[in-house]
């Protein structure tokens, strides 16, 4: 079974650089097949290959049909993305959604394809009633317009991330170690020894409730050996002034 990567399909893209920049935009997301359905400008025209950034091989690639219909003849799955749904009763995707779904056909081996509209007037009607559902991009409703290419990158992001593991959040130490519970807790010992003797835990009652806040201060924030070391330098210089 073929695992078919979804393709990108612009309807009469207006602009050379769009185009350009679109080709940049699917390379970024592991997008490889473009189709272009009558374009107003070359889409190999110098133009389009300045802004594509080195994602110039997409364009060469690139397929030209006169019809949305044939662009769209092989494609099993096909998504519309448009801010507007133009009366039609279709099921509206977020990207993310769209995304999963676009996965999920890649692993049963249907042929899936992103279609874009005009820069200026988007999707026609005719071609959105071609579309298995509308893929649309909620932005602030004062300014959700859209570069072309920007609109590819959303949705071709959302995709991408579906074909990776997710990289786990790490904490880059240099030359340093994550202190371990005893330095840290020997630290809070000596803070608060200092805090007493200044006179900061006035009332007893009140003293463990600010004593345990002051450790969840420093126990929460996987502090490093040299960090503490650090805290020590400091307070010890203070409690000296």
């Amino acid at each position: 079974m073929s695992l078919y990567k979804p393709c990108v399909i612009l309807v009469e893209p207006q602009l050379a650089e769009n185009v350009g920049m679109t080709a940049r935009a699917m390379m970024n997301c592991g997008i490889e097949e473009l189709r272009l359905v009558s374009p107003r400008e070359d889409h190999l025209s110098s133009k389009a290959i300045s802004a594509s950034s080195n994602a110039e091989e997409i364009l060469y690639n690139a397929k030209v049909y006169s019809s949305t219909e044939d662009a769209i003849s092989d494609i099993e799955w096909l998504a519309a993305t448009t801010a507007r749904h133009r009366d039609q009763i279709k099921p509206i995707y977020s990207a993310e959604f769209a995304a999963q779904t676009i996965n999920q056909n890649q692993q049963n081996g249907i042929k899936s394809a992103i279609m874009f509209g005009p820069e200026r007037t988007g999707l026609h009607n005719k071609d959105i009633s071609f579309s298995n559902v509308i893929i649309n991009i909620p932005l602030n409703p004062k300014h959700c317009s859209l570069n072309l290419s920007q609109a590819v990158l959303l949705v071709g992001y959302e995709y991408f991330k579906t074909q990776t593991n997710i990289t786990p959040a790490k904490l880059e130490t240099n030359r340093t170690e994550i202190a371990d519970k005893l330095k840290t807790l020997k630290f809070c010992d000596h803070f608060e020894s200092l805090l007493s003797d200044c006179g900061a835990f006035k009332l007893d009652e009140k003293k463990e409730k600010m004593t345990t806040n002051l450790r969840n201060i420093f126990t929460r924030c996987q502090l490093t050996k040299q960090e503490i070391d650090t805290l020590y330098g400091a307070i010890n210089h203070l409690n000296k002034k």
